[in-house]
């Protein structure tokens, strides 16, 4: 087996729908970081009011995360993505993009009745591997 992650999508099950791969091989030995969900929540403890806002600093705060272990964002494989019921998933597809770039982990992206508090839209959590 390489030491490199291995993003795959095999025959026999349909093409992603977005920017997502259907697997992902994790070499033996590789160290896994998973994160708690972030949502759009500022260092100093503020929220954005929108959803763009709250979209693009929950992926910052999980791009801040890795970064402080040494890792990148192709180092994510899986990322799971929740949105409130009734939002616009087009910031988020926008804010993932910003942060993510080409890179597509393993996704799930599911809609919510709410988040813990009701001015929270967006949820974004990760695991990533360092090879």
């Amino acid at each position: 087996m390489t030491d490199r992650l291995r993003f795959d999508n095999p025959d026999g099950v349909h093409r992603p729908l977005g920017p997502y791969s259907h697997t992902v091989v994790v070499p033996r030995g590789a160290e896994l970081v998973w994160t708690a969900g972030q949502i759009g929540m500022r260092p100093d403890g503020t929220v954005g009011e929108t959803m763009a806002a709250q979209a693009d600093q929950a992926f910052a705060n999980v791009v801040a995360l890795l970064d402080a272990h040494g890792l990148g964002v192709s180092s994510i494989v899986r990322l799971t993505v929740f949105i409130v019921a009734g939002q616009d998933g087009e910031p988020v597809r926008a804010a993932r993009v910003k942060h993510l770039g080409v890179h597509e982990p393993v996704s799930s992206t599911v809609y919510v009745s709410q988040l813990v508090r009701p001015e929270w839209l967006v949820e974004v959590e990760a695991i990533a591997a360092a090879t």
